[in-house]
C-alpha cells in the first residue's frame, strides 16, 4: 500500500483535474466531432449540445443510468418526464406513437420548435420533437434516430443559451460538450399534448407562435 504525501496528493488531484478538463473541453460541430460525440453517447455518456432552441443535456435511450445522471444533475423531480429528440417524423411513428388526423396535423410543423406529447400504442405518454438543425439531425442519425433530452439548467432556473450559462456543477460532470456559440433568439420549444381523445392542450407557450397553435386547433 502506498502512502501519499501532501505533494503526491496535490499532484494526483492536479492530474485528475487535468484529465477531466480534457474530457470536457468543448468541441465544435464538425463531421469528425459528430462521430466522436455519437460514440460517447452510444457508450452511455452524457453530453451538452446546442439545439435549435436552447442548449440540451442528451443521452442515448439504451442507457437508463445515463438518464438518471441527467436527472440528478438537473435536480429534477421524478414526476417530470424527459423528451425525445428524433431525427425525423418517421422515427416518431417507429417508436409507436399513434398516427391520427391530429398527430399528422402537428407533425407538419416538424422539424421545428414544437414538442408534442402523444400516446403510444403500448400506452406510454411521450414527448417528441424533431429539431430544425442539420448538425443535430446528423448526430441523431448516428445514434439510431433518437436521443433523450432536456434543457441545460437546474430545474426551475432559465435554460442555457450559451456555454457561459451552464452551471459548473453540470459542466464538470458530463462526458462531452459541444460549443455552438450563443443561440440566437433562443426560447424553449412549445409543448402541446394530444390526448387519447384527440384533444389538443397547450402545456407551454415556448417558441412557437400562437397563430400556429390556433391553426393546429382549427384542424380538430
Amino acid at each position: 500500500m502506498r502512502i501519499l504525501l501532501n505533494r503526491d496528493i496535490l499532484l494526483s488531484k492536479r492530474r485528475t483535474l487535468q484529465k477531466h478538463v480534457m474530457m470536457t473541453t468543448a468541441l465544435p460541430y464538425t463531421k469528425a466531432s459528430l462521430h466522436h460525440i455519437a460514440t460517447i453517447l452510444k457508450q452511455g455518456g452524457v453530453a451538452i449540445i446546442p439545439t435549435d432552441t436552447v442548449y440540451g443535456l442528451v443521452c442515448h435511450p439504451d442507457f437508463p443510468e445515463a438518464l438518471e445522471r441527467i436527472r440528478q444533475l438537473k435536480q429534477r423531480d421524478r414526476t417530470k418526464p424527459f423528451q425525445w429528440l428524433m431525427a425525423s417524423v418517421e422515427n416518431v411513428w417507429a417508436d409507436g406513437a399513434y398516427r391520427t388526423a391530429e398527430t399528422e396535423a402537428v407533425a407538419a410543423f416538424w422539424p421545428g420548435a414544437l414538442t408534442v406529447v402523444m400516446t403510444t400504442q403500448d400506452g406510454r405518454a411521450e414527448g417528441y420533437r424533431v429539431p430544425d438543425d442539420s448538425a443535430l439531425q446528423t448526430l441523431l442519425e448516428h445514434c439510431g434516430g433518437a436521443l433523450r433530452a432536456t434543457s441545460v439548467n437546474i430545474s426551475g432556473e432559465p435554460p442555457a443559451v450559451s456555454l457561459q450559462d451552464v452551471p459548473d456543477t453540470i459542466r464538470t460532470a458530463v462526458d462531452c460538450i459541444v460549443d455552438g456559440g450563443t443561440i440566437p433568439a433562443a426560447a424553449a420549444s412549445t409543448v402541446i399534448q394530444i390526448t387519447p381523445e384527440n384533444n389538443i392542450i397547450l402545456l407551454r407557450s415556448g417558441a412557437l407562435a400562437d397563430h400556429i397553435l390556433a391553426q393546429v386547433k382549427s384542424n380538430e
